[in-house]
């Protein structure tokens, strides 16, 4: 299927590893101009060197800390001032594992400074810009965890599920106006982030991280965990006008998912 994102600006947030950098790498080479947003500046140099700019593409990158709410507002604001968004990937680090009895208050007040408010804020600029052209993409990479909860991730089912939720009643509001949002369900991919969890996982259970990491695989139709690159070609497809018609929806992506359709 070909895709074309020509003359389209794309922020991808979590853009310098795993899935975000694989998104980004897609996005440009369907023909957008990429945006990265993380906190290694370093790294990001280095992508925007590599991804593919054969169609007139700028890319460009945004240095935040997703973790500091304050800061971060004040930094895209910045951002949103001088620069427009058509596709719109809210994407941030995950936040610490851990069991609803480890966690406090405070805990979830941070997951949901990081999760929910950076994404909600995000939003709210990036779509000024979409109203008024009449097109955009909202693509929010969830987690396939609102559905079935990990009891490993209290704080990242809690506040993704809240994300998920107002991204239904948002895609309502603003379909008329040519914009789509949906939300990505992540399963297993091969990420860092992955194997942060697995090893600490394997520590509670007293087993090898490749244990864990090939039960994770038994459990996909596929048996295998997936390649970061395979979601960047899901979130390409929505960011089309192909997918002008799948909006509000909640897309389970397992490792392997794009293989097996």
């Amino acid at each position: 299927m070909h895709i074309s994102l020509k003359g389209k600006n794309a922020l991808v947030g979590g853009g310098s590893k795993g899935i975000g950098e694989a998104i980004a790498r897609q996005l440009a080479e369907s023909g957008a101009s990429v945006t990265l947003m993380a906190r290694s500046e370093g790294r990001m140099q280095e992508i925007i060197q590599e991804m593919d700019s054969s169609q007139g593409q700028k890319h460009q990158y945004l240095c935040v800390d997703f973790t500091d709410f304050e800061a971060y507002k004040a930094k895209i604001s910045g951002f949103f001032k001088t620069n427009t968004v058509d596709i719109l990937v809210n994407n941030t680090q995950g936040p610490e594992g851990g069991g609803a009895l480890e966690k406090n208050v405070e805990d979830y007040q941070q997951a949901f400074d990081l999760l929910f408010k950076s994404v909600v804020y995000t939003t709210e600029l990036a779509l000024k810009h979409m109203q008024k052209n009449k097109w955009g993409r909202i693509i929010n990479i969830a987690s396939i965890s609102v559905k079935e909860p990990l009891n490993y991730l209290a704080l990242s089912n809690t506040i993704r599920a809240a994300v998920v939720t107002w991204a239904k009643s948002l895609a309502y509001d603003v379909a008329k106006d040519g914009i789509t949002v949906n939300s990505t369900l992540t399963g297993y991919f091969d990420t860092d982030r992955i194997a942060q969890l697995n090893s600490k996982k394997a520590e509670k259970l007293g087993i090898s991280p490749d244990e864990v990491r090939s039960n994770m695989e038994q459990q996909v139709p596929v048996k295998r965990i997936g390649d970061p690159k395979e979601y960047g070609y899901l979130v390409a497809f929505l960011a089309s006008d192909k997918a002008a018609f799948i909006t509000g929806t909640n897309i389970p992506i397992d490792g392997g998912l794009l293989k097996s359709l």
